[in-house]
């Protein structure tokens, strides 16, 4: 299966409609800690919009919603795969991505049968706090050579680090704050589709 090669995070519908119409192809919907009336409201919407652009919708964590939404799509990070429901997300259709960071959480994965496996970070994130230092590129190199899925490279990147990824065995290259802290995000996701095409 062949993935776009740009993957930004969002945590919000409205971002997505901005990143859209630029060309992206592939986009994550990453809400923590929302009502549920608002996590539905907001799948829903985006669900809606990436059909309209051809492009796919990854639903963070929520998979009751995406399910509920006809989405195609979630990932689930290991803390999320401990109340998955693996079997109820195949029957309904969704193929799944999950998060590893070392190599039991790697096993784990391809035992879950995941459809993409995200490793991070490959470089130091502000994102969010982790127990996990920086991957580097040499990982994913390992990484590559034992999947026959997609491997997603993610923490830290820039349109720069993500040629280094793609070089070291990366398929899809993942961004969040290099995009949602830029002051001129639309310009910044245009870059990223320059290098990523």
């Amino acid at each position: 299966m062949k993935l776009p090669r740009f993957y930004p995070i969002f945590d919000s519908a409205d971002w997505i409609a901005r990143a859209l119409p630029l060309g992206v192809r592939m986009v994550q919907l990453r809400m923590k800690e929302r009502p549920e009336e608002v996590l539905r409201a907001e799948i829903v919407r985006a669900h809606g919009l990436c059909r309209e652009h051809g492009a796919i919708l990854v639903v963070n964590d929520h998979w009751r919603l995406a399910i509920e939404a006809g989405c195609d799509w979630v990932h689930l990070g290991q803390e999320d795969l401990d109340g998955a429901d693996l079997a109820a997300i195949r029957a309904a259709g969704l193929r799944v991505g999950i998060s590893t960071h070392d190599e039991p959480e790697l096993e784990r994965a391809l035992a879950a049968g995941a459809d993409y496996v995200a490793l991070g970070p490959v470089w130091p994130t502000i994102l969010k706090k982790m127990k996990w230092e920086r991957q580097g590129v040499e990982r994913l190199t390992e990484w590559r050579a034992r999947l026959d899925v997609p491997l997603c490279a993610i923490g830290g990147l820039t349109p720069q680090r993500a040629t280094e990824a793609f070089a070291a065995g990366a398929d899809v290259a993942s961004a969040v704050t290099d995009i949602t802290l830029n002051p001129d995000p639309e310009e910044r996701m245009r870059e990223w589709l320059r290098v990523t095409r």
